[in-house]
């Protein structure tokens, strides 16, 4: 569990190390109300998740856990490796990285390029994770969860607090839902301030079906987003605060994703990879409707993706 005042303390670890990312108001194209985006993706290393590395990795630090011989370890679908990597490096100490089979090739050269050691194996997250754990525990490494650590979400929440210092009166927030990682920390940042909407591919539906079920179950993951929101299941941070905060779930299609990454190509030049594009898809397709004088922000949290895609 996690609150604003774990997001205040990460806001103030990372001060001077992370961007403070722009907002950008939306054209008016049909759709309800005023919409902002929140431009995430022109955080370091192309994601959010740069925020909860660097909380991560310098509370570790701190604590006098992190070592200089073995750093750090992560298991990653490409953007969590990006974070820790680039926050390992900022630190001066190694970086591991476990991926599964399916990452990016675009992700896993820049893994590479920043000093990562990269190790390539099975068939989704989950094996990769197992792998990472594994290896953490061997060596003695600081191991860093790609979303269920407090540490990790409080930092992701850092782009609540700043959203709302961008747009204080904004009603609601949609954001996309792997893990829950980057919900979790937004909603607590926001917890009695605006409302939290999590935007999930009916391919990885991870919080619709905790919701349903009552807790976090397994549930088969596939899709055009399943590089960055591939997680087998909600984490248990993300499940606590949903409920503590009342996150809804809506669920888009592949074709409503993949519509939304193009129209944010065409109408404002945005390039963003399929799990950042979920978010706008739920406007864009009518899977979430807002109140005419409504006021939503839409998080576009990352950018790493071949843009000859589009």
């Amino acid at each position: 569990m996690i609150t604003r005042d774990d997001v205040d303390q990460a806001a103030r670890r990372t001060a001077g190390l992370i961007r403070r990312t722009p907002v950008l108001a939306a054209d008016a194209n049909g759709v309800q109300g005023e919409v902002w985006f929140k431009c995430e993706f022109m955080q370091h290393t192309g994601t959010f998740k740069a925020r909860g590395a660097l909380n991560r990795i310098m509370a570790s630090k701190e604590r006098g856990e992190l070592r200089a011989d073995v750093g750090v370890v992560v298991a990653s679908g490409g953007n969590a490796g990006l974070a820790n990597a680039y926050a390992a490096a900022q630190l001066g100490v190694p970086a591991t990285v476990f991926v599964p089979e399916a990452a990016p090739a675009v992700k896993v050269a820049k893994l590479k390029a920043i000093g990562a050691t990269v190790v390539q194996g099975g068939a989704e997250y989950a094996a990769a994770y197992q792998a990472a754990v594994a290896r953490a525990e061997e060596t003695g490494a600081v191991y860093c969860h790609a979303y269920d650590q407090p540490e990790i979400a409080a930092g992701a929440g850092t782009v609540g607090t700043e959203l709302l210092e961008q747009v204080p009166d904004v009603d609601t927030i949609l954001v996309a839902v792997g893990g829950g990682g980057l919900m979790a920390g937004v909603a607590a940042a926001v917890e009695g301030s605006a409302k939290v909407v999590a935007v999930e591919p009916a391919t990885a539906p991870t919080l619709h079906a905790a919701l349903a079920a009552g807790e976090p179950v397994d549930v088969a993951v596939s899709g055009v987003a399943a590089d960055s929101l591939g997680a087998r299941r909600i984490g248990d941070i993300g499940f606590s605060v949903a409920l503590r905060c009342g996150v809804e779930s809506v669920l888009v299609t592949d074709e409503q994703i993949v519509a939304a990454r193009s129209a944010l190509w065409n109408d404002y030049r945005i390039v963003v990879e399929h799990g950042a594009a979920a978010a706008y898809a739920a406007l864009a397709s009518g899977a979430y409707v807002p109140r005419e004088d409504e006021r939503v922000a839409v998080i576009l949290c990352g950018a790493n993706t071949d843009p000859a895609t589009l």
